[in-house]
C-alpha cells in the first residue's frame, strides 16, 4: 500500500459519502428539526401569549388602580363636602339657637316689665284707696269735733302711722 492510496480521493466513494450526507441531513431536517422547531414556535407563541396576557393584566390593574383612586378621591371629596354642609349646618343650627333665645330673653324682660307695671299701678290704685279712705276718715272725725291745733297734729300723725302700717 501506498501513502497515496491513505490519502488520496476516490470519486465513487466520495460521491457514496456525498450523497449519504444528503441523505443524513434530509432525514434529519424531516424526523428531527421540523418537530423540534414545531415545538419551540408553539413554546414562543405560548410564552407570547402569557406576555400578552401578563401586560393586559398589568393594564387592567392599572386601570383598576386609577378608577380606585379616583373612587377615594371622590369619596373624600364627598366626605368634605358633607364635614362643610355639617359645620354650616350647625352654625346656623346654633345662629338662630342664638336669636331665639335673644327673643325669648326679650319676650320675658318685656313680660315681666310689664308685669312690673301692673303690679305697680295695682299697689299704686291700692295705695289711693286706702289714702281716699282715710280721708274720708279723718274728714269725719274733723266734722265731728272742732280740731285744735295739738288735735290737728295728733291726727296727721295717727294719719301718716296708718299709712306706714298699710304698706
Amino acid at each position: 500500500m501506498q501513502v497515496q492510496d491513505l490519502v488520496g480521493i476516490v470519486p465513487w466513494t466520495f460521491i457514496a459519502q456525498i450523497a449519504n450526507l444528503f441523505i443524513q441531513v434530509l432525514l434529519i431536517k424531516r424526523f428531527l428539526f421540523k418537530p423540534v422547531n414545531e415545538i419551540l414556535k408553539k413554546r414562543k407563541e405560548m410564552a407570547d401569549a402569557e406576555i400578552q396576557d401578563a401586560v393586559k393584566a398589568k393594564d387592567e390593574a392599572n386601570a383598576m388602580k386609577a378608577e380606585y383612586e379616583q373612587n377615594m378621591q371622590e369619596a373624600k371629596n364627598k366626605a368634605n363636602d358633607i364635614l362643610m354642609t355639617a359645620q354650616k349646618t350647625a352654625a346656623i343650627q346654633s345662629e338662630e339657637m342664638l336669636k331665639e333665645a335673644s327673643a325669648q330673653v326679650a319676650a320675658i324682660k318685656a313680660k315681666a316689665e310689664k308685669d312690673i307695671a301692673q303690679e305697680k299701678r295695682k299697689a299704686v290704685n291700692e295705695i289711693r284707696s286706702e289714702i281716699g279712705d282715710m280721708a274720708v276718715e279723718i274728714a269725719g272725725k274733723v266734722i265731728e269735733r272742732e280740731i285744735c291745733e295739738e288735735d290737728h297734729e295728733k291726727l296727721i300723725n295717727d294719719f301718716i302711722s296708718n299709712v306706714g302700717d298699710a304698706s
